[in-house]
C-alpha cells in the first residue's frame, strides 16, 4: 500500500443513448436517503451575484475523451456524446448541510509539493467566505495525526499568508493509516466533511474512511485533493505542482550546461523526480532546450555497444566539447547491481526504494570515458529533487490549487462523497477513487511528445 491503505468502491455507473456511460461518485443519500437540503448561500452572496448561470446543472457530466474539437461538447447531457463521462463539479443549488452545523478536517500526507499551502488556504477560504463556515481544523501529521497528535485550528486569518511558504502547515508523514482509530477520531470529534490531500497511496486510504464512515451510517463526506509532482495520477488533466516542479527544474539544467560548457569535457547530469513516470524530465527538457540526452523510466536504455549511451556521450563530446544528460531518478533501475543493498526494499509509503542512478550513472561515465580517452572528464551531478519539493507553488498552479479546492468545498457541500477531483479535459470533475488509484499516468514514448523530444535533443531512442 502506498502511503494509505486500499479498499474497493462499487462505481455508481449510469447508462444513456448511444453508449454513454457516467461513472459518477456516491452521495450521502446513497446510503442516507432522509437528509434536508438546503438552499447554497452562494445565491446570496454578492460575489457570485453578477455570475450568470453560476450553478451547475445537476445532469452536467465531463467527457473522458473529446472525439470532436468543440469545446461546447466538453460538457454534455446523459444523451449526448459517447463514451465514459464524470460528474462536472462545480456549486449545486442545493447543499445537504447547513453552514453553521459543518465542522471540517484538512489532512495532508506522503511528500512534499509545491501548492500544498495553497490547496490548504483555499479550503479554509472557500468554506468561509462562500458557506460561513467557522470550524474547521488541520489534521497535524498526516493520517497518523487523527489519533496520536493535537489538531489545529484554521481560519482565513491563519492561512492568509501560507502559500506564500513551501512544505505544508499542517505537516505530514508516510504511512500510519489506521482506519478504524481515523474514523473513531472522526466521529468523536464531531467530524462531517474532511478533506485529504495525497497522492494515489493517500487516496487509496480516502477511500476506505469513506468506507468505513458509510459502513457506520455517519453523515461525512470525504473528498480527496489528488496530489503527485510526478504528474503520474491518471484521468485527470495534470497533478498540481508540476508545473513549478519543471520551473525550477530548468534552473537546475541551467547550471549544469554552464558547469558543464565551462571545462573541456564537460558532462551535466541532473537527477529529477520520476519514481515510475518521466513527465518532469522530459518536460523540463523541452523547455530548457540545454539537454543532450533525457533518461526516463518508460523508455529502457542500455550503455555498451552500438546505438548505446557510451557511444552518444562520445559522440556529442566530439562534436560539442560538453553535454547535459537529464535522468529521472526510476530510470535504469534494472541496470543497477542486484546486489545492492536496498534492492526489493521498501519506504514507510510502500514504495520502491530506489538507488541512486544519477550517482550510478555518473560513476559508469568516467570509467568508461577514462578507459576509452585515457583522460578524465569534468562531471557535475545535481540533485535538486529536495529543492524543488520544498518550493511554493509559481503562479499557474496557485490558480490551479484554487480551483481544486474550491471544487473540493463545492462537491462536499452539496452532499458528494467518496470522490477525488480534477481537470478532465479542461473541466473541473468529480472522480471516483478508484479510477485514480487503479494504475500511473505514465509517459507513452511512442506519443508525439516523446517525439518532440527525441527531435529536440537528438539522442537515440535506444530501442
Amino acid at each position: 500500500m502506498a502511503d494509505g491503505g486500499c479498499a474497493a468502491i462499487n462505481t455508481k455507473i449510469e447508462e444513456g443513448e448511444g453508449g454513454y456511460i457516467l461513472e459518477d461518485v456516491p452521495h450521502l443519500t446513497d446510503y442516507l436517503p432522509s437528509l434536508l437540503t438546503y438552499p447554497n448561500p452562494l445565491q446570496d452572496n454578492p460575489a457570485y451575484s453578477v455570475v450568470k448561470q453560476y450553478f451547475v446543472d445537476v445532469d452536467d457530466t465531463v467527457a473522458q475523451k473529446v472525439l470532436f474539437c468543440f469545446v461546447s461538447q466538453i460538457v454534455v447531457h446523459k444523451n449526448g456524446d459517447r463514451g465514459i463521462h464524470f460528474r462536472r463539479a462545480g456549486p449545486r443549488q442545493k447543499v445537504y448541510f447547513k453552514s453553521d452545523e459543518v465542522h471540517a478536517c484538512i489532512v495532508t500526507c506522503g511528500g512534499l509539493c509545491p501548492g500544498l499551502n495553497t490547496v490548504i488556504r483555499e479550503i479554509v477560504c472557500g468554506l468561509h467566505y462562500m458557506y460561513g463556515v467557522s470550524k474547521i481544523i488541520g489534521i497535524d501529521g498526516g493520517y497518523m495525526g487523527f489519533y496520536s497528535k493535537n489538531t489545529v485550528t484554521l481560519t482565513p486569518k491563519v492561512v492568509n499568508d501560507i502559500h506564500k511558504r513551501g512544505g505544508t502547515v499542517l505537516g505530514t508523514s508516510r504511512g500510519g493509516h489506521d482506519t478504524s482509530k481515523i474514523v473513531d477520531s472522526i466521529q468523536d470529534r464531531g467530524i462531517n466533511q474532511v478533506y485529504v490531500i495525497g497522492g494515489d497511496g493517500t487516496q487509496k486510504g480516502a477511500a476506505v474512511i469513506y468506507e468505513e464512515v458509510r459502513r457506520r451510517g455517519l453523515k461525512v463526506s470525504v473528498a480527496g485533493i489528488p496530489k503527485t509532482i510526478d504528474n503520474d495520477i491518471p484521468v485527470i488533466d495534470r497533478s498540481f505542482g508540476f508545473d513549478t516542479a519543471v520551473e525550477e527544474a530548468q534552473r537546475a539544467i541551467n547550471a549544469a550546461h554552464v558547469e558543464a560548457e565551462s571545462t573541456e569535457n564537460g558532462i551535466g547530469v541532473v537527477k529529477l523526480m520520476g519514481r515510475y513516470s518521466g513527465f518532469i524530465a522530459m518536460y523540463a527538457t523541452l523547455a530548457s532546450r540545454d539537454v543532450d540526452c533525457c533518461l526516463i523510466p518508460e523508455s529502457p536504455f542500455f550503455l555498451e555497444g552500438k546505438g548505446g549511451l557510451f557511444q552518444f556521450i562520445r559522440k556529442r563530446l566530439k562534436e560539442n566539447g560538453h553535454m547535459v544528460i537529464v535522468i529521472a531518478e526510476g530510470a535504469g533501475q534494472d541496470l543497477l547491481t542486484e546486489s545492492m543493498q536496498s534492492m526489493g526494499q521498501q519506504d514507510a509509503s510502500g514504495n520502491k526504494q530506489l538507488q541512486d542512478v544519477g550517482f550510478w550513472i555518473s560513476h559508469r561515465i568516467k570509467v568508461h570515458t577514462f578507459a576509452i580517452r585515457a583522460s578524465r572528464n569534468f562531471m557535475i551531478v545535481a540533485d535538486p529533487t529536495y529543492m524543488i519539493r520544498a518550493i511554493p507553488g509559481n503562479a499557474s498552479d496557485n490558480v490551479y490549487c484554487t480551483l481544486l479546492a474550491q471544487s473540493a468545498v463545492h462537491g462536499a457541500m452539496a452532499g458528494y462523497t467518496g470522490f477525488t477531483c480534477g481537470p478532465v479535459n479542461g473541466r473541473h470533475s468529480y472522480i471516483p477513487f478508484n479510477r485514480i488509484t487503479e494504475k500511473q499516468n505514465k509517459v507513452v514514448i511512442t506519443d508525439r511528445m516523446w517525439a518532440r523530444l527525441l527531435s529536440s535533443t537528438n539522442q537515440p531512442s535506444f530501442l
